[in-house]
């Protein structure tokens, strides 16, 4: 890559991010290409952001006649409304308030618990949860090196063990319990479907909310439209971020009538939270991933990359276990190899792949890749997974 680039950033930029030595110069499908022409195969989607990978009509044919960038919360815009309307007709919902990131909507769906919940103010979050870097949403990641450095957070959150409801305890003032239905950054861990269904009836037997985050795990990933659809669980707020805006910044929470009919003018707001620029992007990018042969397709390619995880677990000793759905997988190492030695092998071998908790490698793809594109990655894989084993020799 330009030396000339990396020196720039080093001196301009502030150095909160450790980057790969890779200068990307523009993307078509579900691959990248750097800026000597070379092409990867991603696996990472941007971290799950590039639903519709690079260069999709459904993205590209909007930002052609790009109209109003913005025009703040002060007026309507029919955009706004309109991808408002599409969310809510294709899920629980009755409202949804739109923002810019994951962690904003976290950050809202905090507050908005907190409002109707009146007088409570306890969240119950989980171990290994991700939540964002905020000063809220980082007082609901468990992760100590995350939270440290920046304590004190906001008071009343407590911990409960993922995928344990016994760990769960909804005694005291608890507003609302926020959990992911396959945690992310945690290491690709899927939600127990009955540990799903149990916190919805502890919810509802003590008055708490429900908040799911599908900020990274939401919108088609799984081969379902929502995370929470193969559980048969609703919640009362869901938080939207990553693959809404096919790669441009927009989150949104959605929130049933109960948790609308609790907030007023003036709770909450956002000065650039849906632009009728980005709306118009989002509502093309929903409208194209929501129709049920788009989704058949991800658990079809899904159920692919499934097998080609499982043969690297039974290939490999020091691979131990495939987990997730869809096109949401995480490969689990043995603590012989760092998973930073994977990813750097995937580099050398042109595949685009990321690390997560605690030696895990996760694979986050454009949701359209196809079953031409998984024979690829096995290649490669398996070629990164030799070298690996070479270097422990």
């Amino acid at each position: 890559m330009s030396q000339e680039v990396r020196e720039a950033e080093k001196q301009f930029i502030v150095q909160t991010y450790k980057r790969a030595p890779i200068l990307w110069e523009r993307g078509h499908g579900v691959w990248l290409v750097d800026c000597e022409g070379q092409e990867y195969l991603d696996m990472a989607a941007g971290i799950a952001v590039n639903a519709l990978g690079y260069e999709h009509p459904a993205i590209t044919d909007v930002l052609a006649r790009p109209g109003l960038l913005h025009t703040s919360n002060l007026y309507y815009t029919s955009p706004q409304v309109e991808l408002a309307r599409a969310l809510c007709q294709n899920s629980f919902a009755s409202k949804v308030f739109f923002c810019n990131s994951g962690t904003e909507a976290n950050e809202g769906a905090l507050k908005f618990a907190r409002k109707w919940a009146k007088e409570r103010r306890e969240i119950v979050a989980f171990s290994d949860g991700f939540h964002g870097r905020t000063m809220g949403a980082l007082a609901c990641t468990a992760n100590p090196r995350y939270r440290q450095p920046f304590e004190p957070l906001i008071g009343g959150v407590r911990f409960a063990t993922y995928n344990d409801l016994d760990s769960v305890n909804l005694d005291g003032d608890v507003a609302a319990v926020l959990v992911e239905p396959i945690q992310g950054e945690g290491g690709v861990r899927p939600a127990d479907a009955e540990f799903l269904r149990g916190l919805r009836r502890m919810c509802d037997a003590r008055d708490v909310l429900l908040i799911l985050d599908e900020v990274q795990c939401g919108l088609g990933r799984t081969g379902q439209l929502w995370g929470y659809q193969d559980s048969g669980v609703e919640p009362d707020i869901l938080t939207l971020a990553k693959p809404l805006g096919g790669g441009l910044p927009i989150g949104a929470i959605l929130i049933n009538e109960k948790v609308a009919n609790a907030l007023e003018a003036g709770d909450h707001g956002s000065t650039f939270g849906g632009g009728p620029l980005v709306t118009r992007v989002a509502r093309s990018v929903f409208e194209t991933i929501y129709q049920p042969e788009f989704l058949e397709q991800v658990r079809e390619v899904g159920q692919l990359l499934q097998a080609v995880l499982q043969r690297a677990v039974d290939r490999f000793d020091f691979v131990l276990e495939a987990r997730g759905r869809g096109l949401m997988w995480g490969l689990v190492l043995s603590e012989k190899v760092p998973v930073a030695n994977l990813v750097e092998a995937g580099y050398q071998q042109k595949v685009v792949m990321l690390s997560s908790g605690h030696n895990t490698l996760r694979l986050l793809p454009p949701l359209i890749l196809k079953a031409k594109h998984v024979e690829v990655f096995e290649k490669r894989l398996m070629a990164a997974l030799e070298e690996v084993s070479l270097a422990l020799a």
